[in-house]
Parts: structure tokens; C-alpha cells; sequence
């Protein structure tokens, strides 16, 4: 017969299958102290580029559902909230990336986009305008 294993003070093994509470700053600090695992980094840019994709596929969406998808992706990335570990600024300071510079360079990047979209468009006008008005001007015939 083995010896029995003396039980906590409490009576129960409850202590042994609570969840740990962590703030995000303290999980950062782990980051900070070279402790970190490199999944976890990598986890944070594969979130990180999913939402730049998301902002640069469905920027000048026309489409409801990709609209939101873009507002979706532009909110997270305009948020200074971070409570949640996986928030814009928390992952810009695990990867020491400079999060201003990132909306500054993504909000050049669709005001480009879409002014180069207005310009084609308005030159595509322009010229099923004159389309039309060669079209309707009367042909005079010549004998």
C-alpha cells in the first residue's frame, strides 16, 4: 500500500484547476524580459497581417458585407484600447513596431487608392461622354 497524498488546508484540489489570472501588462513584461516564445510572437504578426490584409482587400469595397469587413479591420487598428491582448497597440508593442506610423501608412496607402479610382473613373465619364456625342451628332452626307 502506498502512503496517501496529505490534502491543502482547504480540504479540495480546487487550488489546482483554477485558471491563472494574468493581466496584459504583466504578459507583455514576459516578452520584454526575453522570455518569450517565439510562437507567441509569431501568433501576434499572423494577426497583424491578417488585419492589414483585411484593410487593403476590402478598402474600397461597394459590397455590405465587405464594407464591414473593412470597418471591422479599421476600427481595430484605430483603437487605443488595451485591455485585450491581441489589440492593435499590444501587438505593435510586443513586435516593437511604431503603431502611429502603421495607420499614418495605411491611411496614405487608401487615400491614394481611392484617388486613383475617383481619376479612372472620371476618365472613363469623360470619354463615354465624347463616345455618345459623336454618336448623336448628325452624319452629313457628302456628294
Amino acid at each position: 500500500m502506498q502512503p496517501r497524498a496529505k490534502k491543502p488546508e482547504g480540504g479540495s484540489n480546487a487550488g489546482l484547476f483554477e485558471p491563472d489570472i494574468l493581466l496584459p501588462n504583466q504578459y507583455f513584461a514576459a516578452f520584454k524580459r526575453g522570455r518569450a516564445v517565439e510562437g507567441e510572437r509569431r501568433l501576434m504578426l499572423a494577426v497583424l497581417e491578417d488585419g492589414v490584409d483585411s484593410y487593403r482587400k476590402h478598402a474600397v469595397a461597394r459590397d455590405p458585407r465587405d464594407q464591414a469587413c473593412f470597418l471591422e479591420a479599421k476600427e481595430w487598428f484605430l483603437s487605443d484600447d488595451r485591455s485585450w491582448l491581441f489589440a492593435f497597440e499590444n501587438i505593435c508593442d510586443v513586435l516593437e513596431m511604431n503603431a502611429d506610423y502603421l495607420r499614418s501608412g495605411l491611411d496614405r496607402w487608401r487615400r491614394s487608392l481611392v484617388a486613383e479610382m475617383t481619376a479612372r473613373e472620371a476618365a472613363a465619364e469623360a470619354e463615354a461622354e465624347v463616345a455618345t456625342e459623336y454618336v448623336m451628332e448628325p452624319q452629313t452626307a457628302t456628294a
